[in-house]
């Protein structure tokens, strides 16, 4: 191995990937306490750091807006594997894991991520531009999967209550599935120029790509990285399911509150991006990671449930429908003028803030 990768990169960004594995290994099993849960909450800020420095690395080797979609699947491939490990040790109390934690995803980019990303950078930048033709077909995508795997099993007669035959979850499986893997291609080889930045050719950075290698070993350490991320992330879910438990909340905040933990890399990338005005990088980093959620969740829960007999429930109670209606709704129109103020940003932020409030006092 060549060593001189390794003295090109801050120190920091090698060590604390593998002091968060270590960290992870060490707290997980072991009783809750405020000592490991200190460790466990500054171990995960720091891998969050650590994943969005690895991630620019491999964004600048490889470009957009494959920069963004390696982070978005990294991301979403680690936490479909809790999901579907939690599903398989949680049993029938189970059974609503996926739907929550889609829904939560898909209420924190829509709302949350792109809510701050407009109010941050318009606060900078005052108008921000970003490419229509990039943003409404991920749009058309993300609206159209969430109707299907999170309104339309409340609204079938099949079967009693808001879930699927196996018929029905197969094809919901294989649609989301196709559906988003037409996406990519649509994003990184047919219309990639729709998804670039507006004038990317006259604002290149000019400083020298990393070599091939050292994308490889950022790569890895991405992953280590979110590993970490995630795992530790379940490591401080017991402490937040006591505050939660202690404040009579809803079992629902906590996946809420879990969901916004693993977001981080993806939400401080996105910020960044947005104070850069760079606004069309934050938007395909944000849809692209809901749509990967529900892409890659949907026909990984679906083929779980199937061969293992697991219960699933995927449809939505009629408050959430509501809040998923309106933020499509919204999210369609500040994403279809091309030019946003930070008026939008805070109508998102607004509605995050009704769906964080009515989550905790139903």
């Amino acid at each position: 191995m060549n060593w001189r990768l390794f003295a090109n990169m801050p120190v920091w960004s090698v060590a604390v990937p593998i002091v968060g594995c270590v960290i992870l290994a060490a707290t997980n099993g072991s009783p809750p306490g405020w000592v490991p849960l200190s460790c466990a909450a500054a171990a995960l800020l720091a891998s969050v750091l650590a994943a969005v420095h690895h991630a620019e690395v491999i964004a600048h080797r490889v470009g957009e807006p494959f920069g963004t979609l390696v982070l978005a699947l990294a991301v979403t491939v680690i936490e479909v594997s809790l999901i579907v490990s939690m599903m398989r040790s949680g049993g029938a109390a189970a059974s609503t894991l996926a739907r929550d934690t889609v829904f939560a995803t898909v209420m924190i980019i829509c709302n949350g991520v792109v809510g701050l990303c407009l109010l941050a950078g318009s606060l900078r930048h005052h108008v921000l531009a970003f490419r229509v033709e990039g943003t409404t077909p991920a749009l058309a995508v993300l609206a159209t999967l969430t109707t299907l795997t999170l309104v339309l099993p409340t609204l079938t007669t099949s079967t009693a209550g808001p879930t699927f035959t196996s018929s029905q979850l197969i094809f919901a499986g294989v649609v989301s599935l196709v559906l988003y893997a037409v996406f990519l291609f649509v994003q990184t080889a047919r219309h990639r120029d729709s998804f670039l930045p507006e004038g990317v050719e006259s604002e290149e950075v000019h400083a020298v790509p990393p070599t091939t290698i050292a994308a490889w070993l950022s790569l890895a350490l991405l992953l280590l990285s979110l590993v970490a991320v995630v795992g530790l992330a379940k490591v401080l879910a017991p402490g937040i399911e006591g505050v939660v438990k202690a404040a009579r909340m809803p079992q629902s905040v906590v996946g809420i509150a879990i969901a916004l933990i693993v977001l981080l890399p993806e939400t401080w990338t996105a910020a960044r991006a947005a104070l850069r005005n760079r606004m069309q990088i934050s938007f395909n980093l944000a849809l692209g990671s809901a749509l990967a959620t529900i892409g890659l969740t949907i026909p990984a829960v679906a083929v779980a449930s199937i061969a293992l007999g697991l219960p699933l429930t995927l449809g939505l109670p009629p408050k959430e429908v509501a809040l998923l209606a309106l933020s499509l709704l919204l999210t369609s129109m500040t994403l279809t003028g091309g030019r946003a103020t930070v008026l939008q940003g805070a109508v998102h932020l607004v509605v995050f803030a009704v769906f964080l409030f009515l989550a905790m006092v139903p």
